[in-house]
């Protein structure tokens, strides 16, 4: 459904200067585009804004539903004191009218409750609250974190139709070529497998041996392997393939550590299926609509599954899960038993219906409006 087609049931020039924050991840940026294609489709004239951290600048800043994409450096120049204050500010001249908040930690809550609009609603920390005019709880532990954000929607601002579009995330033309002729170049005519095996908790990682032996058997089935991952991912890839039989055929290629977060949007368009931990590219994976096949350990189901309904999550009923933890606390062969207990055999039959199903570039995959309930295989 085109956002143009919504119509409001309430007063669509309420406010003029939207102000978006979320400050988390990767993949929790990308959990917040729904959110303001919603906005905007409420909200046509509005000035809608988002503010996101400046690493992240390539997942957003084409974003097509709002008019600018403010970023803070919360890891550089903007990590201090004076430099902080100095970007609230910044906020407080733009004079919004609303701010939404959608990451719950000190620096968002600061940022949104010294912000100086009118009104300001979202998640916030116990102290920030006092400057907030309504507060709801984040309730990615029983729903879907996007189904979360438009609960905030709903009942702070008002908004009573939702146009979500699912995870959505634009390139410029010429990353989508550049990522066009790396593939043609380095694979040819041959159909290609990204694999993303890193993830910013170890109790999310399925095991390296694990990846290493489902890239042999596509390999040996005649598919490409593309390994992405970002710079800190590049020694478990490395460890990864040393395990592979196959690891000096022609057909594998590592990316790791060597694109864009845009670059690795572009390679996926090219890519017939990715295989992925519950990890931020696994999200950039589903606003990129390829087919996904991932494994989860640490993170509630509910609130993070891959947002399409074309994806297939594998899960064990480990009584720990989901513990939320980054390491896992259980020793021997019980450490990290939510990723060992998920076969090889398992995952690569998942991965052949997909292939079956789909087998062509994501590019050329159809979307489907309205359908993001993935599958959940629980063994």
């Amino acid at each position: 459904m085109p956002v143009a087609e919504l119509r409001c049931a309430f007063d669509v020039d309420a406010y003029k200067k939207i102000l978006l924050i979320n400050l988390m991840h990767l993949g929790d940026l990308m959990l917040v585009t729904p959110v303001l294609r919603t906005l905007r489709a409420n909200f046509p004239t509005a000035e809608i804004d988002l503010l996101a951290d400046k690493k992240l600048a390539d997942l957003v800043e084409h974003n097509r539903w709002i008019d600018r994409c403010l970023l803070i450096d919360k890891k550089g120049v903007d990590d201090h004191l004076p430099t902080f204050l100095k970007f609230i500010m910044r906020l407080r001249a733009e004079r919004f009218d609303l701010v939404i908040n959608l990451h719950r930690n000190e620096r968002a809550s600061a940022l949104a409750a010294w912000s100086g609009a009118k009104k300001i609603v979202g998640y916030s920390k116990p102290f920030f609250s006092m400057w907030f005019d309504e507060v709801l709880p984040n309730l990615k532990a029983v729903k879907h974190q996007i189904h979360s954000h438009f609960d905030v929607l709903r009942e702070a601002v008002g908004i009573d139709r939702i146009d979500d579009g699912g995870l959505e995330m634009w390139i410029e033309p010429t990353v989508e070529r550049e990522m066009s002729a790396l593939i043609e170049k380095e694979f040819g005519s041959t159909k290609v497998i990204a694999f993303n095996i890193g993830a910013s908790w170890l109790t999310k990682r399925w095991l390296d041996g694990y990846f290493a032996e489902c890239a042999d058997r596509l390999i040996e089935a005649g598919y490409g392997i593309a390994f992405l991952g970002g710079p800190m991912d590049v020694e478990i890839v490395a460890r990864c393939v040393e395990k592979m039989r196959h690891k000096d055929s022609a057909r594998l290629k590592i990316f790791t550590g060597r694109l864009t977060l845009a670059q690795v949007a572009g390679l996926l368009d090219q890519c017939v299926l990715f295989l992925t931990t519950d990890s931020g590219p696994m999200h950039i994976g589903v606003a990129r609509n390829i087919p996904i096949v991932t494994m989860f350990g640490a993170s509630p189901v509910p609130g993070f599954y891959p947002y399409d309904a074309k994806d297939v999550l594998i899960k064990t009923p480990e009584p720990c899960h989901p513990c939320g933890k980054h390491e896992c606390p259980r020793s021997g062969e019980e450490n990290l038993a939510c990723m060992k207990n998920i076969p090889v055999d398992v995952v690569m039959k998942y991965v052949q219906e997909l292939l079956t199903q789909y087998g062509q570039a994501a590019k050329d995959i159809p979307r489907v409006y309205g359908q993001y309930q993935c599958r959940v295989i629980e063994l």
